[in-house]
C-alpha cells in the first residue's frame, strides 16, 4: 500500500494544485519511483488511498499497468490520516502488506522485506538534521523505546493484519499504535543505511534535484 491521501500543508504552495505525490523528484513524480522499485521487487498489486487532488493521482497511474502492476485505489473524501487509511483499505490488502509513504524518496530494495511473525516490522534510518531525536530504538531486531540509541521511522513497514485487529474504522493516526506495540515488544525492524529523505519542505525537495541530490 502506498500512503498518498495527505494535504501536504508545509509544501504548500507547491502542493496547491498537485498532490504532494506527483511532485518531482529526478525528473520522474515521488509515486512513481515508488511503483518502479515494487515492480522490480516482484510486487504484483498495489493500493494507493486517495483524498487531496486524488483524480491527478488516478489519471496518470491507471491501473499500473504501465509498471507492470495492478493498482486499485482507496478513495477517502476527508484525509484519514495513516492508520485509518490503512484500516479503510485493509478489505483490499493480504495477511501481511507492505506499506510506504509516497513522500519519501529512497533506494530500499522492497525484496528485502521477507515474511515475519512479527505484527509489525520497520525500517529505520539514521536520524535526519530535521529529526534529532530520532523515534524508535533497536537492539538487534526489536523495536522499542529505549533513551538511546535512538533512529528514525522510514515510512516503509510490513504489518501483519493482526496489528490492526479491533481498531474502529475512523480517523486515526499510526504513530501511537507503533509506540505502544513497540513498548509490548510487539515491533520488529531492521536498519537501513542508503538514500532516504523525507520530502517534508520545498526546501528538501530542492536540495534533492539539485545535481548530485539523488
Amino acid at each position: 500500500m502506498i500512503l498518498a491521501a495527505g494535504r501536504g500543508e508545509r509544501m504548500r504552495p507547491l502542493t496547491d494544485r498537485v498532490p504532494k505525490p506527483l511532485l518531482p523528484v529526478a525528473g520522474k513524480p515521488l509515486i512513481v519511483h515508488h511503483l518502479e522499485a515494487l515492480s522490480r521487487a516482484g510486487f504484483g498489486e498495489v493500493v494507493i488511498n486517495l483524498s487531496w487532488l486524488g483524480e491527478q493521482i488516478r489519471d496518470l497511474l491507471g491501473d499500473g499497468g504501465d509498471f507492470g502492476l495492478s493498482i486499485a485505489y482507496s478513495e477517502e473524501p476527508e484525509a484519514l490520516e495513516t492508520a485509518g487509511g490503512i484500516l479503510q483499505a485493509l478489505p483490499r490488502l493480504g495477511e501481511q502488506f507492505v506499506v510506504v509513504n509516497a513522500d519519501i524518496y529512497t533506494d530500499y530494495d522492497f525484496a528485502r522485506l521477507r515474511r515475519s511473525d512479527s505484527p509489525a516490522h520497520l525500517v529505520l534510518v539514521e536520524n535526519p538534521a530535521h529529526h534529532p531525536e530520532g523515534d524508535f530504538s533497536l537492539e538487534g531486531s526489536k523495536v522499542g523505546n529505549a533513551d538511546s540509541p535512538r533512529y528514525t521511522f522510514s515510512g516503509i513497514a510490513q504489518y501483519r493484519r493482526e496489528f490492526f485487529a479491533g481498531l474502529e474504522a475512523g480517523k486515526l493516526a499510526l504513530a501511537p499504535l507503533l509506540y505502544k506495540a513497540a513498548v509490548q515488544g510487539r515491533v520488529s525492524g531492521e536498519l537501513f543505511a542508503g538514500d532516504w529523505t523525507d520530502i517534508g519542505t520545498p526546501q528538501r525537495l530542492d536540495t534533492l534535484n539539485r545535481p548530485g541530490g539523488t
